[in-house]
């Protein structure tokens, strides 16, 4: 009887102490990213609330930035292991000039979100009225920047670009007239453009050669990608997990029409019209060589990266095998 009793105290000391056991903590990420709200963007957030995250062993750190400029330092500096949304060709310039990252997947192919708009009285009635006004972009090296320098070429226009930081900020100086017309990328204005305070004079998508690039790259910090290799896969995981949902699931437009707080009908015009998935697939790579020549030209990179440069910077690309 003894010995039974003893058993019986020494399996229940064992499954106490088994549930007294803490569990394993999630590994810890910190992720830039370039314009709240923004659909595109909006992965880490959406996922991280429904636990795609959590479900591989990951908690999010989420940092909103200005923009391109400033999410690629905070990934430089290695105060943030991804950079979410930086422009491709400052990411070809800062590798090429050593800075310590690497892409670790695609963020977005085209430039469909990208627009530029005046206020509804302005006089200037199409992006060919451009020439010698001043035009807003986010950063300097951003997806905005190239499209607006593309998108002037091909109307055979010269306007004088201004980096302008985000669509709220863009929005108020275009209002105010500090500037001739802003840029934005949904779902920021189009409330506005329905209202008919502004029109929206010309698209990202314009551009045909911007269609088949790879425009905006998810980035990391090379200590980073030694040290937390395996989370940085779970996440690229999660994120197409998440991307999947975005586009399949009713729940996905209600809460993310909550989050940023506009009708989930425009919430469902924007991802439909501004947005086709296939261009936010991480595993993308596209018009490289395109990319390396707008960069030559900007003077963000002297000259084309070598295949061993390419396949070191490209760490989810295959094309350089």
């Amino acid at each position: 009887m003894m010995q039974k009793f003893s058993l019986t105290a020494c399996a229940a000391a064992l499954c106490l102490g088994i549930a007294l056991t803490p569990a394993p903590a999630d590994d810890a990420l910190t992720i830039a990213i370039g314009q709240h709200g923004n659909w595109e963007n909006a992965v880490p957030e959406l996922g991280q609330r429904m636990g795609f995250f959590k479900k591989r062993g990951l908690s999010l750190d989420l940092l909103y930035t200005q923009g391109s400029a400033e999410t690629m330092q905070a990934v430089i500096a290695g105060s943030a292991d991804i950079g979410i949304g930086v422009g491709t060709n400052s990411v070809l310039g800062a590798f090429a000039k050593g800075a310590p990252m690497l892409a670790l997947a695609n963020h977005t192919t085209g430039a469909p979100a990208a627009y530029w708009y005046v206020p509804a009285n302005s006089p200037i009635k199409n992006f060919g009225d451009l020439n010698g006004k001043t035009v807003g972009y986010s950063t300097t090296g951003s997806s905005s920047y190239t499209a607006l320098l593309q998108l002037a070429r091909l109307k055979g226009v010269t306007p004088k670009p201004v980096a302008t930081g985000n669509p709220a900020s863009t929005f108020t100086q275009a209002m105010s007239g500090q500037i001739d017309a802003g840029w934005s990328s949904p779902p920021f204005g189009l409330r506005e453009a329905e209202e008919g305070k502004i029109r929206i004079i010309g698209h990202g998508s314009d551009v045909p050669a911007l269609r088949t690039q790879t425009v905006r790259l998810q980035i990391t910090n090379k200590t980073a990608f030694a040290q937390k290799h395996d989370a940085l896969m779970r996440y690229v995981a999660a994120y197409r997990e998440t991307l999947d949902w975005m586009y399949s699931s009713p729940e996905a437009l209600k809460m993310y029409s909550e989050w940023v707080k506009i009708p989930e009908k425009i919430t469902e015009r924007m991802r439909d019209e501004f947005y086709p998935k296939d261009e936010l697939l991480p595993e993308k790579l596209l018009g490289l060589d395109a990319i390396t020549e707008e960069a030559i030209d900007s003077k963000f990179l002297k000259a084309p990266l070598s295949k061993a440069q390419l396949k070191e910077l490209f760490v989810y690309s295959k094309a350089f095998d």
